[in-house]
């Protein structure tokens, strides 16, 4: 198989997640997605965690912004590395404030599944649009 199928192939897998994983609101999938030692460099509140932490960070996120949705803005592929840069827009469930924040994360795919994940994300702010 050449690189770039390899690449496509990553990208369509990482597009998948993030479309159940939050916009389906489906936190189970992420034990179907990560490895069996999947390791989040930058987990909730910046510290590493791994996939259990990130199910429930977005357990979390799925009551704090009940509509919650991610939109990949861009997608670049090389090698075992998806890169992806985000728009994440919901509104807040107790305020009833639309909110958007974005960020860039890099996945590190291994045998068909998310094995790294490395992040930047803006804090939330009021949304524009």
């Amino acid at each position: 198989m050449s690189t770039d199928q390899s690449a496509e192939r990553n990208k369509a897998f990482v597009r998948a997640h993030f479309e159940e994983f939050v916009n389906r609101k489906n936190a189970a999938v992420i034990l179907e997605n990560m490895t069996a030692d999947f390791y989040d460099h930058d987990g909730p509140g910046g510290k590493a965690t791994d996939a259990a932490g990130d199910k429930a960070m977005m357990e979390a996120m799925y009551e704090q912004y009940p509509d919650l949705r991610v939109t990949i803005e861009d997608m670049i592929a090389e090698g075992d590395k998806v890169m992806c840069r985000n728009r994440w827009r919901g509104t807040e469930a107790v305020t009833g404030k639309k909110i958007e924040f974005q960020g860039f994360v890099l996945w590190r795919l291994e045998g068909g599944k998310l094995a790294e994940r490395w992040a930047t994300v803006t804090p939330p702010r009021e949304a524009t649009r």
